[in-house]
């Protein structure tokens, strides 16, 4: 079931070497304040720590108590206070009003504050402001990168979407660029490197030129990995928004997956109580189902219920020599086997349980018409319907952002009456939202004039016409353009098929969406690896509005073996999702490749529109 390997795909390079970093390097930091402290965490940082050093590795480095960071006072009686915090302005206010109430009453202690993965010195200017700079000591723990599984590594920086893509904000490149350097740094140059989109551009400068200045350090290493990928999230938000429908990528969108790990409730575990999974490649009834789609797990867990019943019943023949193996050499394996198999197949219930309630075919059915153009109006009605029903206001957004990408912009008409059913149903606290959406080319309104055609032959005068030289930024509302129709066209990403596609036995990366579409991003990583570059490929440059922000960087590296040119990091700028991660791996096994993912965090399109979102759930 689970697809094998080519006996000729390459190994994957170990990275539990960067959670031992990681850990060196925070307990080098608390060990700066010698003898018992206390330890207060962000909330975000919790599960990522947790990841690299649990709570007994901080107690034997004389962490006394853990508090969060939260909007109330707290009451640590220790002498020594340490912030383990994220680089925001709130957590700044909130370490100021501690050390500040501490000078009210008199009292003296030590501060010390660990940024990670960097400081800002807007932080600095805050403790400045708040007058306590010169009472505490800041100190940088550049943890950016948690392997989540032996292909995946994450950032753990949910934040770096709405932060870049909306704000503009560009202060996390340089946590890219560091986390690029650290990886080639540890395994080797990369000899080639590709990237589309303005966020993969500046990183991919940022990371040059940290090469640059410690030139030296991975020469003449040979490169383990041979290729790297740099991609933003809005060369394509299509994939994102679209439902998920391979096992790994339903449970994220039903149960919510966390830094790796997933909490299965009573529902799932058939107890009273609710328990933390981790999902990755050791649990290996999930390792061989992740991949696939929805529709063949059951069958596959309940082949395997009855594999395992009759490993069971082998012991009634056995005699009291054999019994003695069987107990001290399988039993175990057996009795962990069946309680992950229980818990995969609870899970999978209650995803079941909750799609039919929600009518999982009917939405599945619209956005297929959607990315095939088809029966718009029909599909306008559907996500209308779904507003008056108040089915979930994040569900109605990413329908109508689906919508509005997919058709090139709302027209006018449908954006207003869309816009107005939305506020009057779910309520007019969501108007910041429709404007937030707007900004970042998720949801628009077609200007008169701006049919598909319309737009694509102002783009291909612009781009003809040299004497505009670069698009001036009158144009860059045109820029936000999707044109999801001719480049679905022209990469093919709406496969043809005769018959009923097969899920059992995918033949392309299609089979993630049911066979209906290609990850658009996916798309583009096989056909730049075809040919070595972005070249014949303009044409899908220029719809993408990326004629200025697609590279392809290659260093006549001779090092590189034949194995390490098969393997692949892929950065997403912004998060990726499971089911992207699924494609790749499918087209990895069907070329010989090896994919390695590097996120600034997994996500999926709830995610992507609560970020959008100025309601907070």
């Amino acid at each position: 079931m689970a697809f094998p390997h080519r006996p000729d795909a390459p190994e994957l390079p170990d990275f539990s070497m960067l959670k031992r970093l990681a850990r060196d390097q925070l307990i080098y930091l608390l060990e700066q304040l010698p003898g018992k402290k206390d330890l207060f965490i962000e909330a975000d940082l919790m599960s990522p720590l947790d990841r690299i050093a649990n709570v007994s590795i901080l107690k034997q480095h004389e962490v006394d108590k853990l508090y969060k960071v939260e909007n109330k006072p707290a009451f640590s009686s220790s002498e020594q206070l340490c912030f383990l915090v994220r680089p925001r302005i709130k957590n700044m206010r909130y370490i100021a009003n501690l050390v500040n109430a501490d000078k009210m009453a008199g009292r003296t202690r030590k501060y010390k504050v660990i940024f990670s993965p960097q400081k800002f010195y807007a932080c600095e200017m805050v403790l400045e402001e708040e007058g306590i700079y010169g009472d505490v000591s800041c100190d940088e723990w550049a943890f950016s990168l948690l392997p989540l599984d032996v292909d995946l590594l994450s950032m753990e920086l949910p934040e770096f979407f709405r932060d870049y893509f909306l704000e503009g904000d560009q202060c996390w490149i340089n946590t890219v660029a560091q986390a690029l350097h650290l990886l080639s740094t540890l395994y080797g140059p990369f000899p080639n490197c590709y990237g589309i989109g303005r966020c993969a551009k500046m990183s991919h400068e940022l990371w040059r030129k940290l090469e640059e200045e410690e030139d030296g350090e991975t020469k003449g290493r040979r490169p383990e990995i041979g290729h790297v990928f740099l991609l933003d999230r809005d060369v394509d938000f299509v994939t994102a928004l679209c439902s998920q429908v391979v096992y790994e990528g339903l449970v994220d969108d039903t149960f919510r997956v966390k830094c790796g790990s997933v909490d299965f409730g009573p529902e799932v575990t058939s107890s009273d109580k609710s328990l933390k999974v981790l999902l990755n490649a050791e649990d290996k009834v999930f390792n061989e189902i992740r991949n696939e789609h929805f529709s063949n797990v059951f069958g596959f867990l309940s082949q395997k219920a009855r594999n395992l019943q009759a490993q069971y019943d082998r012991r009634r023949g056995m005699d009291i020599k054999q019994m003695k193996n069987f107990v001290s050499q399988e039993l175990k394996g057996l009795k962990q086997e069946h309680r992950l198999l229980s818990l995969h197949i609870g899970a999978c219930e209650s995803i079941m349980k909750k799609k039919t309630k929600q009518d999982f075919q009917e939405l599945i059915k619209t956005e297929h018409a959607l990315l095939e153009g088809f029966s718009i109006r029909e599909s306008t009605n559907y996500i209308e319907e779904h507003i008056d029903r108040q089915v979930s206001p994040i569900e109605s957004l990413r329908l109508m952002c689906l919508l509005s990408i997919t058709e090139n912009g709302l027209i006018p008409k449908d954006y207003r009456s869309l816009k107005t059913q939305y506020l009057q149903s779910y309520g007019p606290e969501h108007l910041l939202t429709f404007s937030n959406l707007r900004r970042a080319g998720l949801l628009t309104e077609q200007a008169p004039g701006d049919t598909l055609t319309a737009v694509e032959s102002k783009v291909s005068k612009l781009v003809t016409d040299k004497a505009a030289g670069k698009i001036t930024d009158a144009f860059s509302s045109l820029a936000k353009r999707s044109n999801f129709r001719a480049i679905s066209k022209k990469l093919n990403l709406i496969p043809r098929v005769d018959g009923e596609y097969d899920l059992k036995v995918p033949r392309d990366m299609a089979y993630v969406f049911s066979g209906a579409y290609v990850p658009l991003s996916c798309r583009i990583i096989e056909q730049v690896l075809e040919r070595q570059s972005w070249q014949g490929l303009d044409e899908v440059v220029r719809l993408l509005n990326c004629s200025e922000l697609a590279f392809t960087d290659m260093t006549k590296e001779d090092k590189a073996s034949s194995e390490s040119l098969r393997l692949i990091l892929v950065v997403f700028l912004g998060g990726c999702t499971f089911s992207e991660i699924s494609a790749l791996r499918f087209l990895g096994r069907e070329k010989g490749y090896r994919f390695i993912f590097l996120t600034t965090a997994v996500t999926n399109s709830a995610r992507l529109m609560e970020a959008m979102s100025e309601v907070k759930a």
